[in-house]
């Protein structure tokens, strides 16, 4: 087994799964797991509030059946990934950002049986929007409905193999995929996750992320199997974060990109970043300057750059001692990960070749929901050189790797901007334009052009105020020196805010598009 380096010693994690609600039965019964608005509860108490969903769910459906649910966080979106998993049901969780067009494609292609969801959101449903055999229940009735059901499961015997989940991930194209995640999936994930991290029962996490998106949906179940507290948070201002450190002593905070830029542009009080010991980053690279930002603000907090896919969970993690030193790194494999990087010819690349990265191990999901041609063309065997064999997700990632075994992302094969002959990384564009200190934000395409093939387009979020058209000349200036000459952009856009999509990266497809791209 390929793991990573983990920061609590030469210790493994057991690689043996379980069902995935025996994540309730493992912390102290008095400690607390969950932190709402209005309640907090106990391990106790989650216990109790699964077995009596898991009840419901068991009053409803039939095993195997798909339930989904449509709400903002709350007790009924946190404890139905294992209430589900326990009925011996499939998780649907529904981003609640998305409207009504995006849920009932999820909800048709799904066949749920039934859905969850707040008042509000159902309302916002049109008429065939929900599938005839689906049953819909209001958010505000579930804990009564449980309680009136009056059937409570006890911990499961599941079989690790058995689905437990289905993720929608939204593509660059087509409709959303829903991603198979099973038991053993969705548990080694919380033990890897728990393991390198360093989790301890006293951990308190702030859950901003979407609980639809598997890394936003891993803290829960990482904290859960480290036997420590999550406090979920919708926020409308980086601000609401900031308030929630302190209020709650959080230390442990997970986010994307983009939202570590806003966080790191309002000021963090001292009660907010004493109790921080780590913070972890997925979903996009974060920039050195974007690096050197976060450990200046939290010095005495690790810093986990991460990469991962929903199709294998997670893939690298970096080292937080390499964080200095190597700031670009992706790292290395997580536990329960085997990292290959895999040249064109189908062989390993060697140190400082690039090719592809491919995923192989336990985490690796069951394919794509009733979608065999997707599934063929993401989920293929395993290269010979794999030491776990059998089937293996092809990220369709460019990376390289060095000669100490560090990892660094190159850009996505379908992404690669070829222009007058010449395959260009997006990705070392944008660094290039972040670097310059003059943009905070920066994503490159390739537009259409009849004389190039592609032509390269930046749109860019000035960092600081001045004259766009003086930016630009300074801008142009630093890249001519940084970039080589098929490399410089043709076309310079401006935005003062980014789009972005239901997770919370910028919305490369809702820029592309509005580029035509």
């Amino acid at each position: 087994m390929t793991t990573g380096n983990s920061p609590s010693g030469s210790l493994q994690p057991d690689p043996t799964p379980q069902p995935l609600d025996q994540l309730a039965e493992l912390g102290d019964a008095q400690s607390r797991a969950l932190v709402l608005r209005a309640k907090v509860l106990t391990y106790a108490d989650l216990r109790q509030g699964v077995a009596l969903l898991a009840g419901l769910l068991a009053s409803k459906c039939e095993q195997g059946s798909r339930v989904a649910s449509w709400a903002a966080k709350g007790e009924l979106t946190c404890l139905l990934p294992l209430a589900a998993a326990r009925a011996g049901m499939i998780h649907v969780p529904i981003n609640p950002l998305l409207k009504h067009g995006q849920v009932a494609h999820i909800l048709r292609d799904s066949g749920a049986c039934l859905l969850m969801a707040t008042p509000a959101r159902l309302k916002s449903l049109e008429e065939g929007d929900i599938p005839p055999n689906c049953e819909v229940i209001a958010e505000d009735d579930v804990s009564g409905l449980a309680s009136a059901a009056g059937q409570s499961l006890g911990p499961s015997d599941r079989d690790p193999d058995e689905l437990a989940a289905i993720l929608y991930t939204s593509g660059s194209t087509g409709a959303p995929k829903g991603v198979m995640l099973s038991h053993a999936n969705l548990w080694l994930g919380a033990v890897s996750v728990a393991h390198y991290l360093g989790m301890e029962a006293d951990d308190v996490t702030l859950a901003v992320l979407p609980l639809s998106f598997d890394y936003g949906q891993n803290q829960l179940l990482s904290t859960w199997y480290a036997g420590g507290c999550v406090v979920p948070l919708d926020y409308l201002f980086p601000k609401d974060v900031v308030k929630a450190c302190a209020k709650h002593a959080v230390t442990t905070l997970a986010a994307v990109p983009p939202l570590w830029v806003q966080l790191t542009e309002v000021e963090w009080p001292e009660e907010a970043v004493a109790s921080m010991r780590r913070m972890t980053n997925s979903g996009g690279a974060l920039t050195e300057d974007l690096v050197a930002d976060l450990r200046a603000m939290f010095p005495e907090a690790q810093l986990f750059p991460m990469y991962g896919l929903t199709e294998a969970f997670r893939s690298t993690y970096l080292d937080p001692a390499l964080v200095n030193t190597h700031p670009t790194s992706m790292g290395r494999a997580i536990p329960f990960a085997e990292i290959l990087v895999i040249d064109d010819e189908g062989d390993p690349a060697r140190a400082g070749e690039e090719g592809e990265l491919v995923h192989c191990g336990p985490l690796v999901a069951q394919g794509y929901w009733q979608d065999q041609d997707r599934t063929a063309e993401r989920f293929k065997p395993a290269p010979p050189s794999s030491s776990y064999g059998g089937v293996a997700v092809w990220s369709g990632d460019r990376v390289k790797r060095d000669q100490d075994g560090l990892l660094y992302f190159v850009g996505r094969r379908d992404a690669m901007i070829k222009s007058a002959g010449n395959r260009i990384s997006p990705q070392e564009i944008e660094s290039a334009a972040l670097a310059t200190g003059l943009v905070a934000e920066a994503v490159a395409f390739g537009v259409a052009d009849a004389k190039l093939g592609h032509a390269i387009h930046v749109v860019s979020r000035p960092d600081g105020e001045g004259a766009i058209e003086e930016l630009e000349k300074q801008l142009k200036r630093q890249l001519s020196r940084e970039l080589p000459n098929f490399m410089q952009p043709h076309v310079y856009h401006w935005r003062d805010t980014m789009p972005l999509n239901p997770n919370g990266k910028i919305d490369r497809t809702a820029l592309k598009k509005e580029l035509g791209a």
